[in-house]
């Protein structure tokens, strides 16, 4: 059992595995900023194009949270993101899952992103709302609001059909609760006692309970957004 404040990624993987396996059969999809392909899994029916930028090697500059490893073997196009050499209108679907916070500016993705797609395209984009620091120095904004799709997408061709939230206020801070001991092993000299441990604990029983009954939290304080979107 996934514990209250751990589901981050896997929420968001149900989602995306759900819209992946929905796209009809051959269509061509786009994973941009794909990293290890993680997704390709989830699109056996479909004609796969992974794209990264290809720079992120795993060690990153030690800053923040790194991965210790990163395979990037199954990339098949090496290419800035706001410059994909790919021909206009060429997909059918374009994936791109937490990617946007790694992009210097990102609303120049979502133009290449409405160049690519086809008139009636899906565009499925994951960012989150709010993040620690990580694989630095390729790193550029904590995460966005849902007004900033609201207000951009339409900008650039696209009908929002999706946008729900991952996660709330009360699953949000307990997921920082479970990365407590963690950072203070990092950031600081000291550790987390038995007592406070047991606080944590305490605390993580009070947020979940209170999450059973949440009244849309979400909009002070959640994971990240999932969106879907039409290229018109």
């Amino acid at each position: 059992m996934i514990q209250f404040g751990a589901d981050n990624e896997l929420s968001r993987k149900k989602w995306i595995k759900k819209h992946l396996l929905a796209i009809s059969k051959n269509r061509r999809i786009l994973d941009a900023g794909a990293g290890e392909c993680i997704y390709k899994r989830y699109c056996s029916h479909l004609e796969y194009v992974a794209q990264d930028f290809g720079k992120y090697n795993g060690n990153g500059n030690l800053i923040g949270l790194q991965k210790t490893r990163w395979n990037l073997s199954k990339i098949q196009i090496k290419s800035d993101i706001s410059s994909i050499p790919e021909p206009n209108v060429s997909f059918d679907a374009i994936l791109c899952s937490e990617v946007l916070e790694h992009v210097p500016k990102p609303l120049l993705a979502i133009k290449e992103f409405a160049r690519l797609l086809k008139p009636g395209g899906q565009l499925l984009l994951t960012a989150p709302f709010c993040s620690f620091t990580h694989f630095a120095p390729y790193f550029f904004n904590t995460g966005f609001s849902r007004y900033f799709y609201e207000v951009n997408l339409p900008e650039y061709g696209f009908q929002i059909k999706e946008i729900e939230p991952n996660g709330n206020y009360f699953s949000f801070l307990a997921q920082e609760l479970h990365r407590l001991d963690d950072i203070v092993k990092v950031y600081s000299k000291g550790k987390l006692t038995k007592l406070e441990k047991s606080y944590i604990n305490r605390l993580l029983i009070a947020l979940r309970r209170f999450s059973k009954t949440d009244r849309s939290s979400s909009e002070l304080l959640t994971f990240g957004y999932h969106v879907l979107a039409i290229k018109e």
